[in-house]
């Protein structure tokens, strides 16, 4: 059940990588200046990308506990 612990914690770091991108992204619209309807369309892609790194990283942990629980 080894493999099943690292697995779950490199999905959890992607999750984590991918949750820190989204910072980054937010950071880069709002010094963007766009206008509201732009920004509102580009934070919305955002919040998408935010929600599928925060559930990669809920999968890894899962599977981190999982592993301990088994082995």
């Amino acid at each position: 059940m080894d493999y099943v612990i690292w697995l779950g914690a490199a999905l959890s770091m992607i999750g984590i990588l991918g949750l820190l991108w989204c910072v980054v992204l937010a950071l880069q619209a709002r010094k963007s200046g766009l206008p509201d309807d732009q920004m509102k369309a580009r934070l919305q892609h955002i919040v998408a990308l935010n929600l599928g790194a925060l559930a990669i990283s809920a999968l890894g942990l899962m599977a981190v506990i999982m592993g301990i629980i088994l082995s």
